[in-house]
């Protein structure tokens, strides 16, 4: 059963009305497996607090917030790509606040006035099936995904509600000479692109019964679905580099429950804490003052080549993209390109 956002919220509030316990209400793409994870780790910490956390995506995160402006309902935003984050911030939707670690984290990877600070870098991959996209067949960089032999084969995250594709948009419309020429690289995508799901568990889903077999996303959470839940999945890291996301924490402001997130903040972003996200979620820290030896050997020794971004173009020019693309090109690829070659 589906149900709109603002009524789940409060199915999910109304279910734990007996629990007489103040509640930290957390937004976060992380997935059911890490977030039910933490809210018991969290908890038995501080058993006094009632964590309620709501899966949702990046950029389901800040339009929730931003129209909960006047009475914040979360006090916690935990995942989200950086250019999404400093929107936030620019819009008065996050409380500054410097954790212990602060230092550790590179410029690019803070808000102005720690209005949001960076947990984890991830990069972003070339998805497929692994069981009917065969070795010595498998796209190798983004321009792969292009070629014939992948017509109606490609599943892909619809963009606008998903920090994660918003950021592999941008990133591959700047990656061409012009943002026209951007447009029409996605446009050829788009005639390859046998739909557009409407969240990850869909993309799974369809991936994994061959309804198509390539995707683009990210890196954790495709490593997550093969290594915990059993699906068929691998990837690639594309060949001539790859965003490489700066996926942030922040506090709401206004936030309900200020002196909880603050607890909640420090606790997820803690060395102990990120050293088994590594480890059981795949997520890499953006710290840099952990021990490497603590974290997974794959980790060490992944060869990942990042593109370059320029993110703060990304957040300022980023929406009009995203509108563009929603408006003109989604499921009118082969039209689009017909409309540009006549004029």
């Amino acid at each position: 059963m589906r149900l709109a956002p603002a009524l789940l919220t409060l199915v999910l509030l109304a279910g734990c009305a007996s629990d007489d316990r103040p509640s930290l209400v957390v937004y976060s793409p992380h997935g059911k497996e890490m977030l039910s994870d933490t809210e018991l780790a969290f908890e038995a910490l501080y058993p006094e607090i009632n964590v309620q956390w709501i899966d949702m995506g990046g950029q389901d995160a800040y339009d929730r917030i931003r129209t909960e402006k006047a009475n914040p309902t979360a006090s916690i935003w935990w995942g989200g790509d950086g250019p999404t984050f400093s929107r936030a911030a620019s819009e008065g939707l996050l409380e500054p606040y410097t954790p212990s670690w602060a230092d550790a984290v590179p410029v690019a990877g803070r808000g102005a006035d720690d209005a949001w600070l960076a947990t984890f870098l991830t990069p972003e991959v070339l998805l497929f099936n692994s069981r009917t996209v065969p070795e010595g067949a498998r796209p190798a960089d983004w321009d792969d995904l292009l070629q014939p032999e992948w017509k109606d084969r490609i599943i892909i995250r619809y963009p606008l509600a998903s920090s994660t594709m918003r950021t592999i948009w941008g990133a591959l419309i700047m990656r061409q000479p012009s943002v026209e020429e951007g447009y029409r690289w996605l446009a050829r995508l788009d005639m390859n692109t046998k739909t557009y799901t409407a969240d990850p568990t869909q993309l799974y889903l369809k991936v994994a019964r061959e309804e198509g077999d390539v995707s683009l996303w990210n890196m954790p959470d495709t490593y997550i679905q093969s290594e915990i839940n059993g699906y068929p999945f691998a990837f690639s890291l594309p060949s001539s580099g790859t965003p490489v996301l700066h996926d942030g924490i922040a506090i709401v402001k206004g936030a309900p429950a200020l002196d909880a997130a603050r607890l909640f903040y420090e606790h997820v972003t803690s060395d102990s804490a990120l050293v088994d996200q590594a480890n059981r979620y795949y997520r890499i820290p953006a710290r840099t003052d952990l021990d490497s030896l603590a974290l997974p050997r794959w980790m060490r020794e992944s060869d990942i080549r990042a593109m370059e971004v320029d993110w703060e173009r990304l957040t300022t020019e980023g929406p009009a993209w995203m509108q563009y693309w929603d408006e003109n090109i989604k499921g009118r690829g082969a039209e689009y390109l017909a409309a540009k070659s006549g004029n």
